[in-house]
């Protein structure tokens, strides 16, 4: 993207941020409401368009100017970004993978928001082991009739549409071959279970979905092909790694942009604690932290822009940003000192919300087996 134009487009969000949603944010985090009005204003924006290409109507926005707003607007509330990166990932499985009749039926109506959704690939007892999934879809004529439930879904209240990761042969050796993705909107036999009280990440909607008899067209196969759905779900999962880490660099920005502030106008002894050596070598950490967690997110999201494989390079930025604003958000609390323990302070929903970087789309654990198994392939002795 020209950088005259992204950072134009970049003005305008920080001005949206600063008039419409910093003003709202405690209300909604405290109260754990959905942000309807601000859900409406992004979808005039055209972001749950953002990277889908500009002829089914988005904007077609690189990974790289992609990661730069999310890390912008994650640095003042991380729940606004969740909302964009679960459906972008249902929009980029249709648009890598999809047949051209799927991709021209689906993807302007998601370039738009009229229809907003999410992945489903998580269930009870299949997380990181995606393999593990028990959700059957079995063909009947023209359709699939799908059972089974799936957990932690974001957007899965408020959104009309998934990418649903099922079995279509259970018995499939090795397992992967046996699964494929559904373009699955909600219907008959499409139910919402529980709404999830989340420790932070609040009024974004996690939830359970559960499927009885639930029947969809065989045309909503994502690429007409069975045994494919492994791939592309995993293949989604790079651009969502490059988003974790694009919020884990808003959170580690964001912790320190508030931990600044109150160090100047603190003082202690006479003087602002920023003057205290103690809270200089704190905020010497937090910048060079927030600062690297940055680039390591920008170097995953230009490979991801020139076609490369880049799970290594995109674990690496999940897991190194998701700790850097773990630490930052840690840090700030401590800079903070008593009044982090107050709801008045923003510094708590921080250190709140920065954990759940560290677990979601794949555990750090899981990210530096993927980083050494890549590195290691391609460094051969």
């Amino acid at each position: 993207m020209d950088p005259i134009e992204e950072a134009a487009l970049l003005d305008a969000l920080q001005r949206w941020v600063d008039k419409e949603v910093r003003p709202v944010v405690m209300r909604h985090d405290h109260g754990d409401i959905w942000p309807a009005e601000l859900v409406a204003q992004m979808a005039e924006m055209g972001l749950f368009g953002a990277t889908i290409g500009q002829e089914y109507g988005g904007l077609g926005l690189p990974a790289t100017t992609y990661a730069k707003i999310i890390a912008m607007m994650s640095s003042y509330w991380m729940a606004l970004t969740g909302i964009m990166n679960s459906h972008l990932i249902m929009a980029a499985a249709v648009e890598r993978f999809g047949t051209e009749a799927q991709k021209a039926q689906w993807l302007p109506k998601f370039a738009s928001g009229e229809i907003r959704g999410g992945l489903a690939l998580t269930e009870p007892n299949a997380g990181t082991d995606l393999q593990a999934i028990r959700t059957v879809a079995v063909r009947d004529g023209d359709s699939y009739v799908i059972n089974g439930t799936k957990t932690w879904i974001s957007n899965g209240i408020q959104g009309s549409c998934f990418a649903l990761l099922v079995k279509t042969d259970p018995k499939a050796d090795p397992r992967y071959k046996g699964m494929s993705l559904m373009i699955a909107p909600k219907g008959p036999g499409f139910g919402v279970g529980k709404k999830f009280d989340k420790l932070g990440y609040k009024a974004i909607d996690s939830a359970e979905l559960v499927f009885e008899d639930y029947r969809i067209p065989a045309d909503n196969l994502i690429g007409g092909v069975e045994g494919q759905g492994f791939f592309q779900a995993t293949g989604g999962l790079e651009l969502g790694r490059i988003n974790v880490a694009a919020r884990g660099v808003g959170l580690a920005d964001g912790a320190l942009r508030l931990a600044t502030e109150y160090a100047q106008i603190r003082e202690t002894m006479g003087k602002p604690i920023a003057q205290h050596q103690a809270i200089q070598l704190k905020l010497g950490e937090m910048v060079t932290r927030a600062r690297a967690a940055r680039l390591l997110t920008l170097d995953a999201a230009e490979a991801y822009d020139r076609g490369e494989r880049c799970d290594m390079e995109a674990g690496m930025a999940k897991f190194f940003a998701s700790e850097a604003a773990v630490k930052n958000a840690d840090e700030g609390m401590r800079i903070f000192g008593g009044y982090a323990y107050s709801k008045e302070y923003e510094i708590e929903r921080f250190y709140r919300d920065a954990m759940l970087m560290c677990i979601g789309e794949g555990t750090n654990e899981m990210q530096r087996m993927i980083i050494a198994k890549q590195w290691v392939k391609r460094n051969p002795a």
